[in-house]
């Protein structure tokens, strides 16, 4: 991943040196003029006489309109809309914005009204998470865009030498999300996922231990190896441990790890298969929340369990019919064998659950369904009433948008099985498609404890044009709600 360097300076926006100096504007009420914004630093008369109007600047989000220099130190003036937004989510988001359409900029100084520490470091935050660029499938000759010799600068009330170091650490951990999602599956089936796991724990207080297909055979995974044994790269479960000593909390992350996704022997459609790489992001997110908790030095204890496989079709696939017995005993045949995102998550949440953690959350991109009920931009929520309430707030204090969603006990009776505990899928109905997999889901937690399931199926990867930090590919959607739940856990 790459990252540009971030800093803060408390000089006037006018005598700062960079190739580009960022100006916010607001816009007009009731139809008026939009204005400038004025920095948190020093009053800033060098753009009184600009007539926004005339250069169609209007303060709308992501708009950007650049401009050259007036009577300021920097190469270049950018003018970047704030919309009316005043708070830590406009000012990441504008931040994120303006450095993400300042691609080839060597230093952006962004003088924004980041006039509160909170502000300044939404804006360094929204900063670094714009910066973001995937290089790696590149080939020679191909420029683009620098980003990890970039330089950015927010101007505040009072520099901070150690103001970035949260910021870039969280932004750090939805790159190493994005980096991973946007990998191409041949380059990244589940041993190369185990891989990077233990490389980031290398320089770290956490702890890897790799279970492979025979102790995964040993131990009772049958949901992971099920889902598994189509492919020639055979599963994996990862278990990421981070353990202060002095915490009294213990947050278990389980995260979906299908490294690729052809559907298994219920073959997707050519067309619903590309982009399927990206079926590992919950896997990816928990590991990379997980890093980011021991980056930050957090008093909390936190254990990812990725459940790594490939579903792939072949003569020693899973057939449709199979019954597999799950780590906690439970059967279940499988009715659908591209259903199998909640076969590996359920061995993961009943190895999760005899560890007896305070909460156990899994992540997955897991059906279509919250595709049609959410959007691409709103994650849908099940599961214990007062944790799903603790993730709601979390979740708004990041601006990660989330929605909860019942799990209705009427479902309960489309889950049962002539010859097994249960199926893992209606084939033929497709009602409560979200809601009937959080109801299988639900089976595998353990007894009393606080259980919260998210489907990020849309919100994973932006698709369309860019807004905000956002370009496109994945996101790294949920990593800083699961950083926020864990600091929100150390607290109590």
């Amino acid at each position: 991943m790459v990252r540009p360097t971030l800093s803060t300076d408390s000089s006037a926006p006018s005598s700062i040196s960079a190739d580009v100096l960022v100006v916010g504007v607001r816009p007009g009420a009731d139809g008026a003029p939009a204005t400038i914004a004025q920095p948190a630093t020093t009053p800033f008369s060098a753009l009184d006489d600009l007539d926004l109007a005339a250069i169609g600047a209007t303060g709308a989000k992501d708009q950007l309109v650049r401009i050259p220099a007036v009577g300021v130190d920097a190469a270049s003036i950018a003018l970047i809309g704030l919309g009316t937004g005043t708070d830590a989510a406009a000012y990441r988001s504008a931040a994120g914005s303006a450095v993400r359409q300042l691609p080839h900029a060597a230093s952006i100084a962004l003088a924004l009204p980041t006039d509160t520490d909170a502000l300044v470091e939404a804006a360094l935050e929204g900063a670094a998470l714009g910066a973001y660029a995937f290089t790696r499938h590149k080939g020679a000759g191909t420029t683009g865009p620098a980003r990890g010799d970039q330089r950015v600068t927010v101007l505040a009330p009072s520099a901070a030498t150690d103001a970035a170091v949260r910021p870039a650490i969280l932004a750090d951990a939805a790159s190493l999300v994005r980096d991973l999602v946007n990998t191409a599956a041949g380059d990244l089936g589940p041993q190369d996922v185990a891989d990077v796991a233990t490389g980031l724990a290398s320089d770290l207080p956490l702890t890897v231990e790799v279970l492979d297909e025979q102790a995964l055979e040993e131990q009772g995974f049958g949901g992971i190896l099920g889902v598994g044994r189509g492919s020639a790269r055979p599963p994996r479960l990862v278990v990421v441990r981070y353990a202060p000593e002095s915490a009294t909390k213990h947050l278990a992350l389980v995260g979906k790890g299908i490294t690729f996704d052809s559907g298994g022997l219920s073959l997707k459609p050519a067309a619903s298969m590309l982009g399927m790489k990206t079926d590992m992001t919950g896997a990816a997110t928990v590991l990379a929340a997980t890093v980011a908790a021991a980056r930050l030095g957090l008093d909390v204890r936190v254990t990812a369990w990725l459940a790594l496989a490939e579903n792939m079709p072949s003569g020693t696939a899973t057939r449709p019919g199979d019954v597999l017995t799950l780590k906690n005993g439970k059967t279940v045949e499988v009715t659908n064998t591209d259903a199998e995102g909640r076969l590996v998550l359920g061995d993961g949440m009943a190895a999760a659950s005899l560890e007896q953690p305070d909460a156990i959350v899994d992540v997955a991109t897991l059906t279509g369904a919250q595709v049609v009920a959410l959007g691409d931009r709103t994650t849908g929520l099940m599961g214990s009433d007062d944790l799903v309430a603790k993730l709601r707030a979390v979740a708004e204090g990041v601006s990660e948008p989330i929605w909860p969603m019942p799990l209705p006990e009427e479902l309960d009776a489309r889950l049962a099985s002539d010859v097994a505990d249960m199926v893992n899928a209606t084939v033929g109905n497709p009602a409560g498609g979200m809601l009937l997999a959080g109801k299988f889901l639900e089976r595998f937690v353990g007894e009393g404890i606080p259980w919260a399931h998210l489907d990020i199926a849309g919100p994973s990867e932006h698709k369309g044009g860019g807004y905000g930090w956002l370009g496109k590919g994945a996101t790294g959607v949920m990593v800083r709600t699961l950083i926020a739940l864990a600091e929100d856990l150390q607290s109590e």
